[in-house]
């Protein structure tokens, strides 16, 4: 059995947990190794086995570390389900109607804990879908439509072993580019430009911001988002509160008088998700461990006239380690 279900096991085992039931394709990956790609039902006992569709049985019998069977209706599983069973916090309702049987639910984050600390095999595909990522991104020439650039981004990426994207790249431009989540339009960029994009390679995803800039004001913002994306990344080591990196962050971008301007979390985990515990944010006090892999990400948004953002990622060790290569300050 392999550490990560051993790990999963005792954890249940101290909760005094008779099973727990993971559906999410992600922690069924993250357990067993294989991949789903229709519904799948991994039930964790002392024997743990996976249930798999007719579609995805074979593909799961060669890929899965745990006893594949084939599954033909949740009324099986239903069955096997008593005393106190851990579920998901992502488990739908109208799934956990189908397998409730009178047992006594815990909802409870286990495995994604678990998925916080990544294996040297994981950290390796990180760094991975992040050299795709960059590379990619030195290759194309941000001129044109934004749609033209997000595309050509995305194709180098696949070209250089992306399996996809890890999430809908964004390029924003202009006026654009204050809003956080900007999807790219089909309008000729504009400056500044704020990219965010990312790569997956073997299941592992990248993500990365970074903002073309052009005039003095651009530049004083980008400066100040800058040095507090430094002084977040100084503040990392284990043992540190998650909480404590978000405020180092804010606390540049308050004393410049742009508090207001800052209005999303300092960063998140990432891994198999492209968002993944910890969160970086004000009310999360996770303790940061070697191990972990996380964004800094702070930006400044200024309504109707420009944003910037700078994000790396960073993985814990002793300190905080910039796993990117990629300059930071970008010009037209």
């Amino acid at each position: 059995m392999s550490r990560k279900l051993s790990g999963i096991l005792n954890s249940m085992h101290e909760k005094n947990m008779d099973a727990l039931i993971a559906v999410k394709p992600e922690n069924i990956r993250y357990l067993t190794g294989f991949n789903p790609s229709s519904f799948s039902l991994l039930l964790l006992k002392d024997e743990p086995v996976l249930f798999t569709s007719k579609l995805d049985i074979e593909d799961a019998s060669q890929s899965s570390k745990v006893p594949v069977e084939e599954l033909k209706s949740l009324k099986d599983i239903k069955e096997l389900l008593k005393g106190k069973i851990g579920i998901e916090s992502s488990m739908t309702v109208e799934t956990y109607k189908k397998l409730s049987n009178n047992f006594k639910a815990n909802i409870t984050d286990l495995i994604e804990v678990s998925r916080m600390v990544k294996s040297p095999d994981e950290i390796k595909n990180i760094k991975k879908a992040l050299e795709i990522a960059e590379k990619s991104f030195e290759d194309v020439e941000f001129s044109g439509t934004e749609n033209e650039a997000a595309a050509k981004l995305e194709y180098n990426m696949m070209v250089r072993g992306s399996s996809k994207p890890s999430f809908e790249t964004i390029v924003a431009s202009g006026e654009r580019s204050s809003l956080p989540h900007g999807t790219p339009q089909v309008t000729e960029i504009e400056s500044p430009v704020v990219i965010d994009w990312g790569a997956v390679y073997n299941g592992y995803a990248s993500d990365t911001t970074r903002t073309i800039i052009e005039t003095d004001k651009q530049e004083e913002i980008f400066n100040i988002v800058l040095e507090a994306n430094k002084k977040a990344v100084s503040a990392i080591k284990p043992g540190v509160k998650t909480s404590e990196i978000d405020k180092a962050a804010r606390d540049v971008i308050e004393e410049y008088g742009y508090g207001e301007g800052y209005i999303h979390s300092t960063g998140h985990g990432v891994g198999l998700e492209i968002h993944e515990m910890p969160s970086l944010s004000q009310k999360d006090n996770t303790t940061l461990e070697k191990g972990m892999i996380v964004t800094i990400e702070p930006g400044i948004y200024l309504e109707g006239e420009f944003g910037v953002r700078v994000e790396d990622m960073v993985q814990i060790t002793n300190r905080g380690n910039v796993l990117n290569k990629l300059s930071h300050k970008l010009t037209f």
